[in-house]
């Protein structure tokens, strides 16, 4: 026999139908998904309510509101879809028997054996894994290190590791995504948190930026400006008024042909020479990886300009 000759009517919660006889004040009634509330009174007569959808918790990148685990995420070669065996107690916190014990770690044993299918993916985890070590190091942010693991797979898939180390390959795929989102960071500094030499990391980001078209913008001045003000510790108005320096001379165009960390170190000694700081010229070329003679050209040339 079909539902529908057993039930003759529907009832739908989220249709809201109208009562009459509110026991308190004789108002009429509303009954919507919700609750039942007196319309002239606001009494609430009944305020159960059956929710047969799913729990809306967890919000995924691909824009999916169904909790039903973890999301899945591009730092790991299998996306964060394999089974992590624990150790010496279960889920519940209580600790395990020596048997139990002894056959959770063959169950380990035989996981770590076919965790991969093929050189590639074991190539493709110590890759990931090396780049959330580099970013770590660095302190940026969750976003810049899935971009960068999602660049180290297509780096991957168009042949661009073979003949190149995994690690100059992690460390070059960081590096073109801070340049890819403008935040300034030098190549030695990323090589420096790097299992691989400046070099190697390098070769590596100039292959991936041609073979892979990254859209990645020139390196200003400006961008330079902040970490070399914050190295130095000086005030906020005197970063403020190298970046207004960095900025005019970008617009006069004496920033063509010139070293960025060059200029930045002129307009930041320029800066404070404006406001009475004292700044040695080789702290600042120390720091901003130039020579003094270059920081002097830089400064000699704004002046010219910002007379």
């Amino acid at each position: 026999m079909a539902t529908r000759d057993i039930y003759t009517t529907a009832f739908d919660e989220d249709v809201q139908t109208t009562a009459t006889g509110c026991p308190d004040c004789g108002g009429s009634v509303r009954t919507t998904g919700r609750e039942t509330v007196c319309e002239d009174c606001g009494l609430i007569l009944e305020d159960t309510h059956l929710d047969r959808g799913p729990d809306w918790g967890r919000h995924d990148a691909q824009g999916s509101e169904k909790r039903t685990g973890a999301p899945l995420t591009p730092t790991r070669h299998d996306r964060g879809l394999s089974t992590e065996i624990g150790y010496k107690q279960d889920g519940h916190g209580n600790a395990l028997s020596s048997t139990k014990r002894r056959q959770l770690n063959r169950l380990r044993r035989e996981q770590s054996r076919a965790q991969w299918q093929s050189k590639a993916e074991r190539n493709l985890a110590y890759g990931l894994g090396e780049i959330r070590r580099i970013v770590a190091s660095l302190g940026l942010a969750e976003s810049i290190r899935d971009q960068a693991c999602s660049l180290f797979r297509t780096a991957q898939s168009e042949q661009l590791c073979r003949g190149r180390s995994l690690e100059a390959v992690a460390a070059a795929s960081v590096y073109a995504t801070t340049r890819c989102n403008g935040l300034g960071r030098a190549r030695s500094e990323v090589a420096a948190c790097a299992r691989c030499d400046q070099q190697r990391l390098t070769n590596a980001y100039t292959a991936m930026n041609v073979e892979l078209e990254l859209p990645t913008q020139p390196i200003a001045a400006t961008d330079r400006i902040p970490r070399l003000a914050t190295a130095l510790e000086v005030p906020n108005h005197v970063r403020r008024r190298a970046l207004d320096l960095a900025q005019t001379a970008r617009e006069r165009g004496l920033t063509i042909g010139c070293r960025p960390s060059g200029v930045a170190a002129g307009c930041l000694y320029l800066a404070a020479q404006r406001v009475g700081l004292c700044l040695s010229q080789q702290r600042i070329a120390d720091i901003a990886g130039t020579s003094p003679n270059t920081l002097r050209n830089r400064r000699d040339e704004l002046l010219e300009i910002d007379t």
